[in-house]
């Protein structure tokens, strides 16, 4: 359970709202197993900056794009200073660069201390980006406002970048750099065909806007007074204005909104992911904790001599497995708790499981008869089929306890008939007969009692001793 944070509180309702589903989404990890502590340590950490963020009143704003688009370029002329190196060679941008923006000087209307950071992401297309690439998108879906800078015609990796991000609802600035390589006319072609065209539907036309973040040098000619000429190359002034004051307007508009509405969607999102992650990671232990009781009974009741005592073991096994799956989901439940549970999983399975529960008496009963001597040859049948309804009793547990001990709003019955029309009943019954198979012939005392059992049912000719 994290640690309570000293940062006051929000005053805003809406951005107090915001920190209480972070808050909550965090108190998710509680109960957590230290395995599932282990794989969720991203998530936790990503809800707690989000909860310092909130506190913070902090605005990011992430800079998304392909490698040499000038990104970071970018964030130095929007910042007034060199904060980021700019390397003629792509790829350069190993990790997330969180910049302050101080020299706009700008409050978001509602945050009293408010401040705005600059996310500088790798590129998306850099060598051996995967993994930079899926950061890049995780903390652009984190950012309360998103650039994506490009400076030529969308490619296919771009254009399916900025519909994935579109899709994420959140305010969304194109940002076309490098103008200073157009003439006008082509400026003006490519700006009618993203506005009209290309981004329709995608991206506000008010929200696409043009930037010069790191002009080329201009060849100058100077003429002296004397009538002689000189050349001098000059670089001219960036021109990140309407890209200012663009972002300004959102800011203006809809900036304490969207800090809270992304901070509860990104809160959403997480636990989701936490409680799915939770679930798929149960499941993986339920489902080893289900064929090992399953093969335990089949086993147990397989090699059982005891006429009757092998169908009791087994139920008792069954039990101990509702037991054990209880505790793995969080839930206590008793004994006489788990005996109800697994009664009532079996009176919903029907006849299907009634079937297999014949082999199992009939079996036992052999055993009786026989004075134990049968066991050998019961064994395969009685020990596949007792094993059988326990790995479709262990499904049903695993559901009843996944959904925090309830059967929904369809009862058991609906449940349990699911999970049997979904179950390779044959797969299962042969997985288990295989188990049965090697245990007899690596049990040297089964092999004895074979030979005695075998040794006892031989005829006698009493023809021959007459």
């Amino acid at each position: 359970m994290p640690e309570p944070s000293t940062r006051p509180e929000p005053k805003d309702d809406e951005l107090a709202a915001a920190l209480r589903s972070v808050e909550a989404a965090l108190a998710r990890i509680k109960g957590c197993t230290d395995a599932e502590r282990e794989a969720l340590a991203a998530d936790v950490r990503d809800l707690r900056a989000m909860a310092d963020k909130l506190r913070d009143e902090r605005v990011e704003i992430a800079i998304f794009g392909e490698i040499s688009t000038g990104k970071s370029a970018l964030i130095n002329a929007l910042v007034g200073h060199a904060a980021t190196d700019v390397n003629i060679r792509g790829g350069w941008t190993k990790d997330v660069w969180h910049v302050a923006w101080e020299a706009v000087g700008y409050c978001v209307p509602g945050f009293e201390n408010s401040s705005i950071v600059l996310l500088d992401t790798p590129g998306l297309n850099e060598v051996d980006g995967e993994s930079r690439t899926a950061m890049a998108r995780d903390v652009a879906r984190r950012a309360d406002l998103v650039l994506f800078v490009t400076d030529s015609d969308l490619n296919e990796t771009e254009y399916t970048a900025l519909v994935e991000l579109a899709a994420s609802h959140k305010p969304l600035i194109l940002v076309l750099n490098k103008t200073d390589l157009y003439t006008p006319e082509e400026l003006d072609s490519l700006l009618t065909l993203f506005r009209e065209k290309r981004l329709a539907g995608l991206v506000d036309a008010d929200n696409i806007v043009t930037t010069k973040a790191d002009p080329r040098q201009v060849e100058y000619i100077i003429e002296s007074a004397d009538g002689s000429t000189r050349s001098e190359w000059r670089k001219p002034a960036v021109e990140v204005d309407a890209l200012r004051e663009r972002i300004a307007l959102v800011l203006e508009r809809d900036g304490k909104e969207l800090v809270a509405l992304n901070a509860s969607m990104f809160a959403a999102d997480r636990s989701d992911r936490m409680a799915a992650l939770r679930v798929q990671l149960r499941s993986e232990q339920a489902t080893q904790l289900i064929w090992t009781y399953a093969v335990v009974k089949a086993l147990a009741v397989a090699l059982n001599p005891h006429p009757a005592l092998d169908v009791v073991g087994g139920s008792t096994i069954d039990a101990t497995m509702v037991i054990m799956m209880g505790r793995m989901y969080g839930i206590e439940i008793t004994k006489t708790g788990a005996v109800k549970l697994v009664a009532s999983i079996l009176k919903a399975a029907g006849w299907v499981i009634a079937g297999e529960l014949a082999v199992s008496w009939t079996s036992s009963l052999a055993k009786g008869f026989t004075l134990g001597t049968s066991t050998l040859w019961t064994a395969i049948p009685q020990g596949a089929a007792a094993g059988y309804g326990s790995y479709i009793v262990g499904q049903a547990a695993r559901y009843y306890f996944e959904h925090g001990a309830s059967w929904g709003d369809q009862g058991a019955k609906h449940v349990v008939k699911r999970i049997l029309d979904h179950t390779d009943k044959q797969s299962v019954v042969e997985s288990l007969k295989e188990k049965i198979r090697e245990k007899l012939s690596t049990n040297q005392y089964a092999a004895k009692k074979e030979s005695r059992g075998q040794k006892a049912e031989k005829p006698i000719d009493r023809r021959s001793s007459q």
